[in-house]
């Protein structure tokens, strides 16, 4: 059970990580040998199987010139729907057989 709860942190943090330097390298100048354009690649390849289902469902909203991409929100709340609809009731569960 803390196996589950510990992958759905890392896919959380790693989430996190990855739209803050989407920023970083969207709105920086960094070469592509940058290590944090190198650490914002692999973020991507590692996230991006489970954003394009979302994407292909809730394209980016428009808004002025570019488009904000809201499916890492919609993880995000998955997430949070696993952990207190999956992960809590399994805790209660493992108490009481205590």
């Amino acid at each position: 059970m803390r196996i589950v709860c510990f992958a759905l942190d890392i896919i959380f943090y790693a989430v996190i990580l990855w739209v803050i330097l989407s920023w970083v390298v969207s709105f920086g100048r960094l070469s592509w040998g940058h290590p944090v354009r190198k650490l914002y690649d692999f973020l991507a390849r590692m996230i991006d199987p489970v954003l394009r289902p979302i994407r292909s469902v809730l394209p980016p909203v428009r808004i002025g010139g570019g488009g904000l991409d809201l499916s890492p929100l919609v993880v995000f709340l998955v997430l949070g729907i696993a952990l207190r609809l999956i992960v809590a009731p399994l805790e209660q569960a493992a108490l009481q057989m205590l």
